[in-house]
């Protein structure tokens, strides 16, 4: 926000030299930009931040300085005399999107005379890097530049049927900006328009239709409030930005609407004569019910660890615009100023205090009371996955949330619906907000093996995006894991990653079929009965798509899964002073038959005697088992606690293993 010394000096007083007004309002949240002499005039750069729309105009900073100086705020005030017809027999307004639109008021004025600003106003314009055009146009930057609130002047003659509807662009529907650029809108965008065509994009620009020209004698004078979001979606997606639209998308003050309105006809009936008509058309919502907030003074001290008297807090808020509707020997209740949209919670008016009194107030070695916060149940498990993922060799990815369209459709495993698509790519093609990790550390993976990384071991935590109807999105927070190593292998790493979160825990792996796996290779994972993810090792087709040039394997796990199962207090087990024993099994089951139901049979067999099961290889011959049938060699380490087990007692649980197995899966010991 450029401001200019000579025009900030008309509403408050200026007796500080520049340096001195620049140092002070760095520290109270406007930084310095730069400074520059335009003329006779001194041009002063500040950065605004965006939760302070009210200093995009020269007397919300103005304001700032009364209060920091202590001086009378000057605000201009509005003296129109309307003498025309009534504006309800002139023209009419119609808002058919409040959602995009909350508030349009409307004003006209008959006969202007359009010309040159005067040297005044346009000097003023010049300093700010704001170009002269003619006095009205000139009058509604003038005015928009003085209080933040945009405006827009059109040719009433122009506008078809005298009349203005704020609707939602029909798809496809063609708009020639004032720039004289052509641009085609879609339904989501907010144009003002008349009886037969848009006059205007609402909050960002007007039209070329109804522009003012110097042949122009009647005005329609526009001040609204258009959606925040609205008008940025259509800023970005045309690549149209201006200084209306910058300011809707950081919010205007709802109460300032029609001040500005009157502020503008006032100076157009001074410099451009005219007629103003009686009254003002005004649709839409009137501004909300501000909500008090309430000040605690002993917040003060314990936060900024020093005492600021009660009566200075209560000026410094009063000042700032709040008004105050309680106080009492511990706090103040006030009700902030429409143009503070920013001031909602108690820690907001502790800011306030501050930085008014002055942060250079607090002494460096001030002793502020703090306490550790409890981290929670999730940041907890959260790192210790990470902890875990680090020691089992993998390094910790970090990629951007929207990919391509056409990697949502390799892998959906979480949902079959169409993916969330932003209206502008974050990057080329990134259009949709993704549904899994999975590709995103495949293209992750390439890129290392672009740059000859022998060892790509890659974990990555972050958000997925499921669509639900006409709710907000299921955000899910996932494991990624891409891996050179193999399905057993990296099975082997879910396997630890859970004996450490969740020892105990029992991960069961089910047959899944997807095209990002090799047929037969991959696995839905369930973690108790519920499903925690899935695992497979990538296909070629995946692999050609995604440019590797070597096999890997890729797991996604539902993290809140694995907090929900977390086991956060460990107890310590004797450990058997007993030997174990063990024994080998070969099964021959049928080529159907999952290593998983087999080992629960063991699990459930062996009890608590199990010390380890350990699968070790499968095996197929038509010459040797028949066709259709496979064999599963795997080991088990038996312990008792309460003695030494006999070769004896081992081998009636290897009987009994034997016996389940044929029972259930129709398995038989190999010979």
């Amino acid at each position: 926000m450029i401001i200019s010394w000579n025009w900030l000096k008309d509403y408050a007083d200026l007796s500080m030299s520049v340096d001195e007004l620049t140092e002070r309002l760095t520290l109270t949240g406007l930084n310095l930009e730069g400074v520059e002499e335009v003329g006779g005039d001194t041009a002063i750069d500040l950065e605004v931040t965006s939760n302070r729309p009210d200093c995009l105009g020269h007397i919300g900073v103005a304001r700032e300085v009364a209060v920091l100086w202590d001086g009378e705020l000057k605000i201009p005030g509005t003296k129109s005399q309307a003498k025309g017809a009534k504006v309800e027999s002139l023209t009419s307004v119609t808002v058919e999107c409040p959602e995009l639109c909350s508030r349009y008021t409307a004003r006209v004025i008959r006969g202007v005379k359009i010309g040159p600003s005067p040297d005044w106003l346009a000097d003023r314009l010049r300093t700010v890097g704001i170009a002269v055009i003619n006095n009205v146009v000139d009058i509604s930057n003038y005015v928009m530049l003085e209080c933040g609130q945009p405006l827009h002047a059109f040719d009433f003659a122009k506008l078809a049927g005298q009349k203005i509807l704020v609707r939602q662009a029909k798809a496809g529907e063609k708009f020639v900006a004032i720039n004289h650029q052509t641009y085609e809108l879609n339904a989501d965008t907010c144009v003002i328009a008349d009886a037969e065509k848009a006059v205007a994009l609402g909050g960002v620009m007007g039209g070329a239709t109804s522009e003012v020209s110097d042949s122009t004698t009647d005005l329609l004078i526009e001040a609204a409030d258009f959606s925040q979001l609205s008008v940025r979606n259509t800023a970005r997606r045309l690549n149209l930005h201006s200084p209306s639209s910058y300011r809707f998308e950081r919010g205007v003050d709802p109460e300032g609407i029609d001040w500005a309105s009157r502020r503008c006809c006032d100076l157009i009936l001074e410099l451009a004569g005219g007629e103003l008509a009686e009254g003002v058309i005004d649709v839409g919502a009137k501004a909300p019910q501000r909500e008090q907030v309430k000040l605690r003074f002993d917040q003060l001290e314990r936060i900024l660890g020093i005492r600021i008297p009660d009566e200075r807090v209560r000026q410094i808020l009063t000042a700032l615009g709040n008004e105050e509707t309680h106080v009492c020997d511990h706090c103040v209740k006030v009700v902030p100023p429409s143009w503070r949209a920013d001031l909602t919670r108690e820690i907001d008016l502790v800011e306030e205090v501050a930085r008014i009194h002055g942060y250079e107030e607090i002494p460096e070695d001030t002793g502020v009371k703090m306490v550790a916060s409890t981290r929670s149940r999730e940041d907890v498990v959260l790192d210790q996955v990470r902890d875990a993922m680090v020691a089992l060799g993998f390094d910790e990815a970090m990629t951007i949330s929207a990919v391509e369209s056409g990697w949502i459709e390799v892998f959906q495993p979480w949902t079959t619906a169409s993916p969330l698509a932003t209206s502008t790519p974050v990057l080329r093609g990134a259009d949709c907000l993704r549904q899994t990790l999975l590709p995103s550390l495949l293209a992750a993976r390439r890129v290392n093996e672009t740059l000859s990384n022998g060892v790509i071991e890659l974990f990555e935590i972050a958000e997925v995006y499921l669509p639900q109807p006409s709710e907000l999105p299921d955000q899910r927070r996932m494991l990624g894991l891409s891996s050179g190593g193999s399905f057993l292998e990296l099975k082997g790493v879910i396997e630890t990653l859970l004996d450490t979160i969740a020892p105990g825990s029992q991960l069961e792996a089910k047959p899944y079929e997807s095209a990002l796996f090799v047929a037969g290779r991959g696995a839905e994972l369930i973690l108790g009965v519920k499903k925690l993810g899935y695992l497979g090792e990538v296909s070629q087709q995946a692999c050609d798509q995604f440019e590797l040039r070597s096999a890997s394997t890729a797991a996604e796990i539902d993290l809140s899964m694995l907090i929900d199962a977390a086991v956060q207090v460990r107890r310590a087990v004797d450990l058997s002073p007993f030997p174990p024993v063990g024994r080998d099994l070969n099964i021959v089951v049928d080529e159907q038959v999952p290593w998983s139901d087999v080992e629960k049979i063991v699990l459930s067999g062996c009890g608590e005697l199990l010390e380890s099961l350990a699968f070790q290889e499968e095996f197929r011959s038509k010459e040797k088992l028949g066709p259709g049938k496979k064999s599963l060699l795997f080991s088990i380490q038996l312990r008792s606690a309460q003695g030494t087990l006999t070769n004896e007692q081992a081998d009636a649980i290897r009987e009994k293993l034997v016996a389940e197995v044929a029972k259930q899966l129709g398995g038989q010991l190999r010979a």
